[in-house]
């Protein structure tokens, strides 16, 4: 078997703060440009100001506002009030540190915890590229806030699979494929088809019998993706992060997003309008408090998904990247500041001839893991 080609990281969206954003100059990247250290790198974790890179060789890395490095990591999780790193321990365990982003690792954390992992996760041979599992602990059975009390235990029927935190709502994946969502719900967040607020996981009833195989929280919406490649989404869609029909965006006209370029079945160009079947005007959503099926172009399956504040990422089973939503700072990927309420697929890896395999969004940017096609 040949040895698989490592591949790289690529970022573009908002870099005020110097943060790592490719060869990109200014305070904002509008197309993917390769990270200058996007080879070592396996895990990416963004937040607002600053992003945190992990090596293969278990190196974290800041930049942006924070800066400084440290050894011996697994993982590694970003937030603006709180620094999250994962050193290896003696055996399975693992030595959870909470840091304040400007200590540049140095000193003392502000706290630590002992943890042991349920099962001790190997590194892909390849080096195939991770996001991460944080916030959710190796445990999993408690994960980590960045606001008071750090440290939240989880009840153990959930048999968490995966833990994302938005601005102001959680949502959970358990071991069965099932979504749990709590916290605040004023934007239809929480997908239990009313703006209140839940303070313990509740099942996401509308999702019954539908195994879920990701899940992703952006500022004020929520994403997840089906085994067999469906995106269902849901929650504030202000900026077209929902990829429905959005007044602001009609109404601007920063993007001309209901006389749009799409694609028809067979690869070529088609306009959308922005009207019904019956010629009507298509109907605004400003919240969707359910989970609304969401079909890519060409049909693609979905497999990976990430958000950032106010824009959505997705990853198909061929490789291909679509973003939609927020698009000021060039955190689309489509060379421009165009915001965006559809699907639209980023033309540079198709050009460049590369297969995605992994997205992580900070707030106003956005981080691809792609490989060379025909690679594994």
């Amino acid at each position: 078997m040949a040895e698989e080609r490592p591949g790289a990281w690529f970022g573009f969206g908002f870099c005020g703060f110097g943060q790592e954003l490719g060869s990109g100059r200014g305070h904002q990247v509008h197309s993917p440009s390769p990270l200058r250290a996007g080879v070592d790198v396996c895990r990416v974790s963004a937040s607002w100001s600053y992003t945190a890179f992990v090596t293969r060789g278990g190196r974290v890395e800041l930049s942006g506002s924070a800066s400084g490095a440290a050894g011996g990591c697994r993982d590694a999780w970003a937030s603006e009030g709180l620094l999250l790193v994962l050193r290896a321990g003696p055996g399975p365990e693992a030595l959870l540190q909470a840091w304040a982003p400007d200590s540049a690792l140095r000193g003392e954390p502000l706290w630590a915890h002992n943890v042991v992992p349920e099962a001790v996760e190997e590194d892909d041979p390849g080096g195939e590229a991770q996001t991460g599992r944080l916030p959710l602990l190796p445990c999993a059975r408690a994960y980590v806030s960045p606001r008071p009390p750090f440290y939240r235990p989880l009840a153990p029927e959930l048999r968490a699979r995966q833990l994302e935190l938005g601005a102001e709502h959680a949502l959970l994946l358990d071991a069965a494929g099932q979504v749990f969502s709590w916290g605040g719900g004023r934007h239809g967040q929480l997908g239990h088809g009313t703006l209140e607020a839940e303070l313990e996981p509740r099942l996401l009833e509308a999702l019954q019998g539908l195994t879920m195989a990701e899940v992703a929280a952006g500022g004020w919406h929520s994403v997840c993706v089906s085994e067999t490649g469906d995106i269902y989404i849901w929650g504030w869609n202000e900026s077209g992060q929902l990829a429905l029909p959005t007044r602001n965006l009609a109404e601007d006209g920063e993007t001309v997003a209901r006389e749009a370029t799409g694609l028809n079945e067979d690869g070529s160009q088609v306009k959308r309008t922005g009207r019904v079947e019956d010629g009507a005007p298509a109907p605004f959503i400003a919240v969707q408090p359910f989970p609304a099926l969401l079909d890519l172009p060409l049909g693609s399956d979905a497999v990976k998904v990430s958000c950032g504040s106010r824009h959505t990422a997705v990853v198909t089973r061929t490789g291909e990247l679509y973003t939609w939503g927020w698009g000021k700072y060039g955190q689309l990927g489509h060379e421009d500041t165009t915001s965006l309420d559809w699907p639209r697929r980023v033309e540079y890896f198709v050009d460049k001839q590369l297969q995605v395999k992994a997205v992580t969004c900070g707030p106003w940017n956005t981080y691809v893991y792609a490989v060379e096609k025909g690679k594994s």
